[in-house]
C-alpha cells in the first residue's frame, strides 16, 4: 500500500525502474498532453494565474495522470500524498485529513492525489467535500472511467474535469528516444520492429517502457524485424472494458458508422470489439436494433437479415458465426437508411402520454351487448371492403383530438413506395371527408 503521508525516499544507488528514472521533472517534460498543459491551455492557464484548484483527471492508463499530479504539486508549493481508492478506507482517509489540517496550521497546502478515485462509493465521495471547500486539501483525482457516470454531482460541481488523451505514435516515439538516452544506447531494433513496438504499446507510456526495458536486456546479434519482435514479445492486449466507457464508446463508433453507410469503418468497429472479447450476441442484438432505428421500412428485409446471422451465429458459434454478423453489418451499411418509422413511434407516444385517458370515437367500437348499442357503439362504423378503393376514409383518432400525421416517410429506398402510398390515402380521404 502506498505511504499514505508522502512517499519515502529511495536510498541512493537502489534500483529504479526505467519508468521511475524518465518520470518528468517539469511539466514541460511531460508529453502528448499539450491540450491541457500548453501555456493557452486550461491547466497552463490555471497554473499562470497561480490558483490551482480541485482537478479530476481522466483518461486511460499510462498517459501520465500521476505524474502530472506530483508536478503540480511541486509547481504549486503544496506537500503531495497519493492515495489509492483500491486500498484506502474510511479511517485511513481521515488520517489522511487530519494530517492535512495540521500541515495547514503550519502555512504549508497538502495537494491529495487519489488514484481510482472513482472506486470510492458515494459516502467516502461525500467525505472529500468540506476539506476541499475550507481549502485543507487540493483534489486531484484520477479515473479511467467517466466521470460522468461514476462520481458524485457535488465532487463533480466542485472539480475541473480534464481528460488526458492516450499517447499518439510521434509521442511513443520520443519516449522511446529518451529512453534510448537515459539507456546510452539504440535498441536492437530495425526500422519495421520499432513501428511494431509503437504498436504494441497502444497509446500507454508506462507500457511502451516496460517493454523497452525488457528489449533492452537481451543479448542480440543483430536488430530485431518485425516479426523477431513478436515472436519475443507478446502483444499488449486492448484496453476495453465490457461494462464501461470503451464498450459504450466502440459500440457507438460501430453504430454511427452504419449509420453513416461506411462499411469499411463499421467492419473495423466491430473486428475491435470481438477482439477484443466482446459477447458477439450482445453484437448480434445491437446490429438488430440498428436495422431496427435507422433503416426501418426504407429495406423491411434489413430486420430479416440481422434475424438470420444472429440464428446462423448461434447454430454454428465462433469463430464461423462471427462472420453472418460481419454480412449483417455490410449489409446495414449499405442498405438504403431511414428513422421515419422511429420518428413516428416517439411522436405517438408523446402523444399518447398527453391524451392517455382520451376514448376511441364510438363508431369504431364493438357493440356485442343491447346496451353498448343504446349507447351508439359502431353507430355509423364504415366497413372499408364496402367502400370505393377498400377505403372508407373515416377518422380513427379520439373525436376531441386532432388527425396528427407522425409518420413521414423518406424518398430512399422501399419507403419512396410508401411515401406514394400515404398520399395516394391522404387525396382519397380529403375527397372523401375523412
Amino acid at each position: 500500500m502506498v505511504d499514505l503521508f508522502g512517499s519515502a525516499p529511495v536510498q541512493e544507488g537502489a534500483p529504479r525502474p526505467l519508468a521511475d528514472r524518465l518520470r518528468p521533472d517539469c511539466l514541460e517534460d511531460v508529453i502528448g498532453q499539450d491540450h491541457v498543459l500548453g501555456p493557452d491551455a486550461p491547466l497552463g492557464v490555471m497554473l499562470a494565474s497561480g490558483q490551482l484548484g480541485s482537478i479530476i483527471f481522466w483518461g486511460p492508463p499510462g498517459v501520465g495522470k500521476t505524474t502530472i499530479a506530483r508536478l503540480l504539486a511541486d509547481h504549486s508549493d503544496l506537500h503531495f500524498v497519493q492515495i489509492s481508492a483500491i486500498f484506502t478506507g474510511m479511517p485511513d482517509l481521515r488520517k489522511v485529513f487530519e494530517a492535512a489540517k495540521l500541515r495547514r496550521q503550519s502555512g504549508k497546502g497538502t495537494l491529495l492525489f487519489v488514484d481510482e478515485i472513482h472506486r470510492f462509493n458515494k459516502a467516502q465521495q461525500d467525505g472529500f467535500l468540506p476539506h476541499m471547500e475550507d481549502g485543507t486539501i487540493v483534489l486531484v483525482g484520477a479515473t479511467t472511467e467517466n466521470p460522468s457516470f461514476e462520481l458524485n454531482a457535488a465532487l463533480m460541481s466542485r472539480a475541473q474535469v480534464f481528460v488526458l488523451n492516450r499517447l499518439d505514435d510521434d509521442a511513443l516515439v520520443l519516449l522511446v528516444e529518451r529512453a534510448e538516452a537515459d539507456l546510452d544506447r539504440s535498441l536492437p531494433l530495425d526500422a519495421s520492429a520499432r513501428t511494431a513496438l509503437v504498436e504494441m504499446a497502444d497509446g500507454d507510456g508506462r507500457a511502451m517502457l516496460n517493454l523497452i526495458e525488457q528489449i533492452a536486456a537481451w543479448d542480440v546479434p543483430a536488430p530485431l524485424d518485425a516479426q523477431q519482435l513478436g515472436d519475443r514479445l507478446m502483444r499488449r492486449a486492448a484496453a476495453y472494458d465490457k461494462s464501461g466507457d470503451g464498450h459504450y464508446n466502440l459500440i457507438s463508433a460501430l453504430h454511427k458508422s452504419v449509420r453513416g453507410s461506411d462499411p469499411d469503418a463499421a467492419l473495423y468497429w466491430l473486428a475491435r470489439m470481438l477482439t477484443a472479447g466482446e459477447d458477439p450476441r450482445f453484437l448480434a442484438r445491437r446490429i438488430t436494433r440498428m436495422a431496427v432505428e435507422d433503416i426501418g421500412l426504407a429495406d423491411p428485409q434489413a430486420q430479416a437479415v440481422c434475424l438470420q446471422s444472429w440464428q446462423t451465429y448461434e447454430r454454428l458459434g465462433s469463430p464461423e458465426g462471427e462472420l453472418a454478423l460481419a454480412q449483417a453489418v455490410v449489409y446495414l451499411a449499405l442498405a438504403p437508411k431511414s428513422n421515419a418509422a422511429y420518428v413516428a413511434y416517439k411522436g405517438a407516444m408523446n402523444a399518447a402520454s398527453k391524451t392517455g385517458s382520451t376514448p376511441p370515437p364510438k363508431h369504431i367500437l364493438n357493440a356485442p351487448t343491447s346496451l353498448m348499442k343504446d349507447q351508439g357503439y359502431g353507430d355509423g362504423y364504415a366497413y372499408d371492403h364496402d367502400a370505393p378503393d377498400g377505403f372508407s376514409g373515416q377518422n380513427y383518432f379520439p373525436d376531441d383530438m386532432d388527425r396528427t400525421s407522425f409518420y413521414q416517410p423518406v424518398e430512399r429506398g422501399f419507403e419512396r413506395d410508401l411515401a406514394k402510398r400515404v398520399a395516394y390515402f391522404d387525396k382519397l380521404r380529403d375527397k372523401r371527408g375523412g
